[in-house]
């Protein structure tokens, strides 16, 4: 399993444009990127390749990192900056099948596999596939469970993917708070690649309208808001799941720059073979 970090930024992503703030002055003078999020995964044996969301950068994350376009894919949730990607498969694919829960979301009134299909129903190539949680899933050879997660108001879902023939398993949380339900976090557990959602260190909740949320022993909030991990709360996760390695993801620019790029915080092009 090859696993190519095609983008590691939140919505707005590290440059953020229109943005002088010292971290995003670094990266463009480091030459760095966090393009919106977006996960390739490769299994080499089949010569077969899975998306994780559909990152509106899409074409620019395809043409940078030179890797295959994808033979399946998977949608997490509905925010535009995992799905609004999905409008690059025009005149791009001949066929793509793609895979979301089969939930139904008391916000919108559909499931996310609903949602992508009516959104993007003037792409006859699209095959969507609607999946239930927590049952597992055989996708490009790969063993493939969605879980839900905590990103309220809508549903979201974060992803394991094992590889049935080797064992190595990649586990992605995807947007969520810490606060992940126990049945999620068996199915993520033990991978040999963690991809937490980070979006700041906790020391910046004090500049959210509500502050943190779940704090540790110490005080120190491992939600910030209602919709994200911190730093500390995603590595506190990778603990509690006995992670083999662990890189953060979906970080935002606010992140002072003396911490924006320092490990574990992921960055664009990262590639892991498990």
């Amino acid at each position: 399993m090859r696993v190519t970090l095609l983008g590691t930024g939140d919505t707005t992503g590290t440059p953020t444009v229109g943005c002088d703030c010292e971290t995003c002055e670094t990266a463009r003078d480091r030459g760095l990127e966090r393009t919106r999020f977006s996960v390739h995964v490769e299994n080499e044996r089949l010569g077969e390749s899975l998306l994780i969301d559909f990152s509106p950068d899409f074409r620019t994350q395809f043409l940078r990192e030179e890797v295959p376009l994808p033979d399946a894919a998977v949608v997490t949730h509905i925010h535009f900056d995992h799905l609004d990607g999905l409008g690059n498969a025009f005149r791009v694919f001949d066929s793509l099948d793609v895979y979301a829960a089969d939930e139904t979301d008391p916000k919108t009134g559909e499931s996310v596999a609903q949602t992508v299909a009516s959104n993007y129903d003037y792409l006859d190539l699209l095959s969507v596939h609607p999946t239930t949680p927590l049952e597992s899933v055989r996708v490009c050879g790969f063993d493939l469970t969605l879980v839900p997660v905590e990103h309220p108001p809508l549903v979201c879902y974060g992803v394991s993917i094992e590889d049935p023939e080797t064992g190595g398993k990649l586990s992605i949380t995807g947007d969520t708070s810490y606060g992940i339900p126990d049945r999620s976090r068996a199915v993520l557990a033990d991978p040999d690649l963690l991809l937490a959602d980070a979006i700041v260190p906790a020391h910046l909740c004090e500049y959210h309208p509500i502050g943190g949320r779940h704090l540790d022993d110490d005080g120190v909030p491992r939600t910030f808001g209602t919709k994200h991990m911190t730093r500390e709360g995603a590595l506190s996760l990778a603990e509690e799941l006995n992670a083999d390695r662990t890189r953060l993801v979906h970080a935002a620019h606010f992140y002072p720059a003396d911490e924006a790029f320092e490990d574990p915080l992921a960055l664009d092009g990262e590639t892991y073979t498990l």
